[in-house]
């Protein structure tokens, strides 16, 4: 397909990507219109690099961070960069040649065709390139992957801080930035928010390429931060679809179902350390209450999930008209 008549501007964050970055420019076709690249205050040649880039291509616009932002901030700053040079399409493409460009096509088609209004690389899709993925990336995201699922509400996106995207101007547009984390929480932040925008999303199986570069994400960091970012996101996602913009019958499954399941674990576990340590068997009523209170809660809160999965995004224009 020819995308020359489409304004496609890529964005390139950097951050000491001095041994890749002139490739990773050299190889995006020529129907992109716009290259900004921002340095995020890099301690290498990377700033220098871009200026023999900018003034060997025209289409390159260089922008640069006063102090480091992380990777959001980068993008962040070039997505701004973007809308003001009126980008129909906005691609992001890391500087540090993981992502290759001969899949941009492969991420503008379902926008540009398709009606999709979002869409992101998914790296579980090829079994060898899966393999070839550090043990430490692949289980952080398998786990990571359900968790945003559900403080998302996009239940069939898969492989959430994948960083490869493409978005449309008018959704872009549609966000609220400040609400975008600037660091390693930036691409699950950005599916959180691209909910409320009642986005439409496509994954599309792009493999990754890994060679010697080493992640700067923390593990510990990620432990102590994720699930408090993923739980607040979670709660604001249920409390807004389920008792702002709309109430229903799940509504009221989940306030009781929540409740009990909390009452049943938390009674359960108290009851049974304190008939332990006497040695005394637990009387019947006292082991129902618990159980019932956990199967309950259980059970209405599955209900929840299984609609919260099938029900339509309240945010999308379908949902809207539906609702109407």
């Amino acid at each position: 397909m020819d995308y020359a008549y489409k304004t496609l501007g890529v964005v390139l964050p950097c951050y000491n990507v001095s041994q890749h970055l002139s490739e990773v420019v050299q190889s995006l076709p020529d129907y992109v219109r716009h290259i900004i690249i921002v340095n995020d205050k890099s301690s290498d040649t990377t700033a220098e690099i871009i200026n023999n880039l900018a003034a060997s291509d025209k289409r390159v616009v260089p922008l640069e961070h006063a102090e480091n932002q992380g990777v959001g901030g980068a993008v962040l700053t070039g997505m701004k960069k973007a809308l003001e040079l009126e980008c129909d399409y906005i691609l992001k493409l890391d500087g540090d040649g993981q992502m290759d460009s001969k899949y941009i096509p492969d991420l503008l088609e379902p926008l540009v065709k398709n009606g999709f209004h979002f869409a992101k690389g998914n790296r579980f899709n090829d079994f060898h390139a899966l393999r070839q993925m550090p043990f430490i990336r692949r289980a952080g995201n398998l786990m990571l992957s359900f968790l945003i699922k559900a403080a998302s509400g996009y239940w069939s996106v898969f492989d959430p801080t994948n960083g490869f995207f493409c978005i449309k101007k008018e959704t872009l547009e549609k966000i609220d930035f400040a609400r975008i984390e600037k660091r390693y929480f930036f691409e699950s932040s950005l599916l959180v928010e691209l909910y409320y925008t009642g986005a439409k999303i496509c994954d599309v199986p792009i493999p990754a390429r890994y060679g010697n570069e080493k992640s700067g994400l923390s593990v510990i960091h990620a432990i102590f931060t994720f699930p408090m970012r993923i739980t607040k996101a979670f709660a604001r996602r249920i409390l807004l679809k389920y008792y702002i913009y709309d109430f229903n019958i799940f509504s009221i499954y989940f306030m009781i179902g929540a409740p009990l399941l909390l009452f049943g674990l938390v009674f359960g576990i108290i009851k049974w350390i304190h008939y332990g340590t006497a040695n005394v068997p637990a009387p019947t009523g006292t082991v129902m209450l618990a159980t019932l209170s956990v199967i309950l809660g259980i059970q209405l809160l599955l209900s929840v999930i299984q609609y919260d999965i099938s029900s339509e995004n309240p945010f999308s224009d379908d949902f809207t008209i539906r609702k109407g």
